[in-house]
């Protein structure tokens, strides 16, 4: 079942859909579920490129899980203008979308996972690193120096455009010096220490927006922690949006065997008493 949601966040109204687990016939609802947070990338929105996550929401709530898809602000149906408030922006939207799912009762707070795809793995990253709600993360191609993989995107053109005239328009979207600054005052590969939950990343070896390199750079960052896994996957041939059906269904039954590990393990764990 889907319940289309607005979440406020300042002067902002996310969009968004809550998708709750399916239940066989004469089966009873739980009290808590596991809830998944899909967080998407660059001027994307929740329904992902060739319908990424309207798909992994269906594997997911066949699972049992309950899976919360949004807006950026200016992307999808949410108001206000995508990057006009940089990453900054970005990390208070998905703290606040937190917050809203932290609010509902049936939602298990211990199995809190933000999933981010590209520029939403930067941010999920970076989110969680603040946030101590957040109790795993899976990445998918993660963007690891945001300021050199946005140019990369948008084109250096654009780049200089913004630093001579003060904006620029990339696909309808109006990006201006803030945004760029933005990108490059956060690093998240240099975060990584702060947070301290398990942690999936899913790369494909045929990407071309995002390198697959960026995926042993992270697991790297992930195992100087002094606590909190970190486990990789990459999916051979696999583009950025994975796109391709075989690639897609890799990468969703590895993202959902490791989510059903992360909770199997915390089960096991709390049956132990000292």
């Amino acid at each position: 079942m889907n319940h289309p949601i607005t979440i406020k966040s300042g002067d902002i109204e996310l969009a968004g859909v809550l998708q709750y687990p399916v239940v066989k016939e004469g089966a009873r609802y739980a009290e808590k579920y596991p809830l998944v947070i899909i967080c998407h990338g660059f001027v994307g929105n929740r329904m992902g490129t060739d319908r990424l996550f309207v798909e992994a929401a269906e594997r997911l709530t066949k699972s049992g899980y309950l899976v919360l898809r949004f807006d950026y602000g200016g992307c999808g149906e949410s108001s206000g203008d995508y990057g006009s408030g940089g990453l900054d922006e970005l990390i208070a939207q998905t703290r606040t979308v937190i917050d809203y799912a932290s609010g509902l009762d049936l939602v298990d707070s211990e199995r809190l996972i933000l999933l981010g795809h590209s520029l939403g793995g930067a941010v999920a990253v970076l989110t969680a690193a603040r946030d101590t709600r957040v109790r795993s993360l899976v990445l998918w191609a993660p963007v690891a120096h945001p300021y050199m993989d946005i140019r990369n995107i948008i084109g250096t053109k654009a780049i200089k455009e913004i630093e001579t005239v003060g904006q620029t328009d990339h696909l309808h979207y109006l990006f201006t010096k803030r945004f760029t600054d933005s990108l490059a005052q956060y690093q998240p590969l240099t975060e990584t220490r702060a947070y301290a939950g398990d942690v999936l990343i899913v790369h494909g070896s045929g990407d071309t927006v995002i390198p697959v390199d960026y995926c042993f750079l992270y697991q790297k960052m992930f195992w100087l922690r002094k606590e909190g896994n970190c486990d990789k996957e990459v999916i051979l041939q696999g583009n950025h949006t994975f796109s391709s059906k075989a690639s897609r269904d890799e990468l969703f039954d590895v993202s959902l065997r490791w989510i059903d590990g992360i909770g199997k393990r915390r089960g096991d764990w709390s049956q132990w008493t000292i």
